[in-house]
This record gives structure tokens, sequence and C-alpha cells, in this order.
């Protein structure tokens, strides 16, 4: 067994794999959103780049070598998710890797995936190919997590997105519309979580006092619009809310704990679709949005959604808006107000526009 270890140029051709991973975040569920590069390690060109197409197909692997073509020959390969070996819709990205004369592979990191597993590195070897792995292994990890969870854990992964104040407390909508608390180009960094999500969930409380639309309205973006998530429990819903009235054109799936609503039939009629669920718990609401294929999942609701998810502890990631220039002792409030059940490491300060955006990660026990 022939192994590498990764080199100065590896990790740069790896940081590139990342970031066009990127591109397809919330674009290719069930899929995970993978990256690939093929270079020339001799001449340090970049042949050709990949990254999974919207709703999973053609992988990351298969684009980057259809790009190259006859150049991919003798070249080396990153990817930042280890190359499937099952027979799905497509044949396995390790055959293809074979069949393109790839004479070496960088893998960020494995795939769990039972179909693959350990597999597509095993197939690659065989044929006589250099693996090296782990390479900027945490980010490539953090990337594909959402698919890492939902085989592991049977959950997608988990952002809440919180939006307060500069003191860190929210302003509730009356009914027919939010009430913004932040600016312009804080709302447009919001709408790129959106993009970047599979599905966006709200409270029946932030639906009625809100009245969302919960798309994604930034230029050249509206396509990625996510599918709307009601987190209902056992309250009735307005079936003439702008949300559910535009169930025909972007989906929206009722979570209802316990026994249907008359008014259930109202919903299904705009197109909603209704999904019983055997208690109110946010780990069981979780494993049923990963049954449908949901891989990255961004809660907005309010406070006693944000509440709820940080006491379930199935929270990977807090994305906290706040009006105002940075203030650590404030951030710090609003998260003690709204999310105390978690213990969060900052991993971003920025400003955006006039306001402040912090993201912060689950810290792992």
């Amino acid at each position: 067994m022939t192994v590498s270890p990764a080199s100065a140029f590896d990790l740069d051709m790896m940081r590139i794999a990342l970031r066009v991973a990127a591109r397809g975040l919330g674009n290719t569920a069930p899929n995970p959103a993978v990256g690939a590069v093929i270079a020339n390690e001799t001449t340090g060109e970049v042949i050709a780049r990949g990254w999974t197409q919207p709703g999973g197909r053609p992988h990351a692997e298969t684009e980057a070598i259809r790009r190259a073509g006859t150049r991919a020959r003798g070249q080396t390969l990153y990817v930042t998710l280890e190359p499937c070996a099952h027979f799905g819709k497509t044949p396995p990205c390790a055959d293809a890797i074979v069949a393109a004369g790839l004479k070496r592979v960088v893998v960020g990191t494995r795939d769990p995936d039972p179909r693959t597993a350990g597999e597509g590195i095993a197939k690659l070897r065989a044929a006589g190919i250099n693996i090296t792995e782990n390479v900027i292994e945490p980010e490539a990890r953090w990337t594909t997590l959402g698919h890492i969870l939902r085989v592991t854990q049977k959950r997608p992964f988990v952002t809440v997105k919180i939006a307060t104040d500069a003191d860190g407390h929210i302003a509730p909508g009356d009914g027919t519309a939010p009430r913004w608390v932040t600016g312009p180009e804080a709302r447009a960094s919001g709408h790129m979580l959106r993009a970047r999500a599979d599905a966006i969930l709200i409270g029946a409380g932030t639906l009625r006092a809100d009245n969302p639309d919960l798309t994604c309205r930034l230029p050249g973006l509206t396509h990625r619009s996510p599918i709307r998530v009601i987190l209902a429990g056992s309250s009735p819903l307005d079936p003439t809310a702008k949300l559910v009235t535009t169930a025909a054109k972007i989906p929206v799936l009722v979570l209802r704990a316990g026994a249907a609503l008359p008014s259930d039939r109202d919903l299904a009629a705009t197109g909603a679709e209704i999904i019983a669920l055997p208690d109110q718990s946010i780990a069981t609401a979780l494993e049923a949005l990963a049954a449908r294929g949901v891989t990255r999942l961004l809660v907005e609701g309010g406070p006693t959604v944000w509440r709820s998810f940080a006491g379930s502890g199935l929270v990977d990631e807090v994305s906290l808006f706040m009006a105002g220039p940075p203030h650590a002792e404030k951030a710090a409030f609003a998260l003690q107000l709204y999310a105390s059940a978690l213990t969060l490491h900052k991993t971003d300060c920025r400003p955006v526009g006039t306001d402040t955006m912090w993201c912060l990660r689950r810290t792992q026990p």
C-alpha cells in the first residue's frame, strides 16, 4: 500500500476543493456537497474543478473528470469526501477515477455511508492508485457534516439563526410581517443562509406573529429557496398564511404531533404536506426531516423554538445577528437568553453593514 504525506501543494488544492464544495450547500440533498480538483503536481496547474451538481448528480469527481477529459490521465485528484463505491443512479465514482487513469487521490474525510465507508478508498488502492487521507480533515468534515449526521444520527445538520436588537432582544411581528431589528446587509446574509439550507423551520407562533414567506430573495438565488417547515405540534394553522398559500410553488412540510386537526384538510388542499409525528420532541422532528432527505436545516423561528432546539442538544451552529457594532457582553447576554443550554465557541465575528454577525459552533462533548 502506497501512502504519501500531504504537501503544501496538497493543502492549497484541498482548500480550493473545499471552496467549490460550498457551492453545492443547500442544493444537492440528499447527496452531500463535495468538491473536487484535478491538478498537475509537477507544473502546479489546476486542470479542472468539479462540485456536486443540483439535485446531487453528477458527483463532484465525475464532473471534474468530464471537464478535464483526457488531461486527467496521470494527474492527481483532490476530493473533499471519499469517492463513493456503490452503484446507485450512477456508477461508483471510484470506478470512474480508475478508468480516467488518475495516479493519485487526496481525500479530505472518509464517508460513513455503509455503502462506501472505506470501500471507495480500498477500490482505488486495489487499482494501484496512491492515496493520501485526512487532508484538512476538520474543514472537510464540517462541510460534509449534514450528510455525516444524516447517516450516523438520522438527523440533519442544524443551524439556529437568531436576530436581535443591540441589547439582545427581539421585536415580535404584528401578525402581518416581521419587524426588522437589523439592516439590509444583515438580512441579505440571512438569506444566504437560506440558500445554503435544504430546509428552513419555524414554529406555529412565528407563523402567526410574522406571517413570513421564508424564501430566498437574493438576486440570482431565488431558485435556492429551501423547503419550508412548520413545527406545528398540536396547534391549528391558518391556511391563508403566505407561506401556506405558496406551497404549490415551494414545498411546505407541517410537522404535526398527535391527532390531525380539521384545518389540516385545508392545509393539504394548498399543497402542504402534513407529517404525523408520534411526539413533539425535536429529535423526532429531525429524524422525520432526515428521512425525507434533508441534510441541512436552518432554524429561524423565535425564542420558544430556539430554546427547544438548544435544550435538545441537537444544534451544531448558531448564527447570531445583532444590531450595531460588536459588543461581546451583549452577545453573551443574547446567547444566555435564547441558547443557554448550549456550550458554544466563537468561530467568527464580522460586520455586516452597520450590524454584526457572530458565528458559533457547539462544543463537542
